[in-house]
């Protein structure tokens, strides 16, 4: 199938701003991408992109002063299947994980294990390891918060949501990312676009998503499954812009200097197989 995809984004600047965003798709789906997702500036300035840490793909800009306006709308194929499913994954032993899944055990900025971990052995220390124990995790926090736009905080931690129960996507996502590392199982946290593929159509305008991913090992050996406490449900259409370990690592934009937002619409929605996107130059 084919998604048209893409971002909006402006921002008011009073006097040279540095920018950067995460906003092009993960380079593990830039073979599936069907026109470039190149980002577009207006006013026209130089701009600089980089691989950070994680691998994710950032962009650098400095802003003159006054509204800069970032775009992008681009075509990205999918294979129109859901969120994989091997409810018979198994949980590794923490000697035999690999280096560099060990950080994703980790407590972090906004998954403070510390404070949720006799709270998560508590709570699932008796549920079955591996699959079954993330989804017993993921069912609790789709229960345990209540989604609520208005109320979004972009200091919130998985703490302050187990407490508060209250949250939008990012919130589901920190606190079962928390409490699968303290129970032993590599989280990692992931941003990027998630369309009404398959589902009713929601009303609320479209906005960037936030799932999570873990580390089990499958059939054919370790590798990353995704899981979506928002939601608690598999969906069709995931297209991953970001991975870290909480959302200190994959900021859609972070500004060094004041920019107030003016403008942000995202767009993501299935299309005909031979629909053609004619892109600006």
């Amino acid at each position: 199938m084919k998604i048209r995809t893409g971002y909006t984004i402006g921002y008011d600047t009073f006097g040279p701003t540095p920018l950067t965003y995460q906003l092009n798709v993960h380079p593990s789906r830039a073979i599936d991408l069907l026109t470039s997702d190149a980002m577009r500036v207006d006013p026209p300035v130089p701009m600089r992109t980089y691989t950070d840490a994680f691998g994710n793909t950032c962009v650098r800009l400095l802003s003159p002063g006054g509204r800069v306006t970032v775009s992008a709308d681009f075509l990205i194929a999918d294979s129109g299947e859901l969120d994989a499913y091997e409810p018979t994954a198994r949980q590794f032993a923490v000697q035999d994980l690999p280096d560099d899944v060990l950080v994703f055990l980790l407590g972090s900025r906004y998954c403070e294990t510390d404070k949720l971990s006799a709270i998560a052995w508590s709570l699932f220390g008796t549920t079955p390891e591996g699959w079954a124990r993330v989804q017993a995790i993921v069912t609790w926090v789709h229960q345990r918060i209540r989604f609520d736009y208005q109320l979004a905080d972009a200091t919130r931690s998985a703490f302050d949501g187990y407490n508060q129960q209250v949250g939008v996507c990012r919130d589901y996502a920190h606190l079962a990312v928390a409490l699968c590392r303290c129970m032993n199982i590599p989280a990692r946290y992931c941003t990027g676009y998630l369309g009404d593929i398959g589902v009713p159509v929601d009303i609320n305008p479209m906005d960037f998503s936030a799932w999570f991913e873990v580390y089990l090992d499958g059939p054919t050996g370790g590798r990353w499954y995704t899981f979506d406490a928002r939601h608690d449900a598999r969906r069709i259409g995931r297209i991953v812009i970001a991975r870290g370990r909480d959302a200190t690592d994959v900021a859609i934009s972070t500004s060094f200097g004041t920019a107030l937002l003016a403008q942000f619409d995202v767009h993501t929605d299935a299309v005909p197989d031979d629909f053609v996107l004619m892109q600006a130059a």
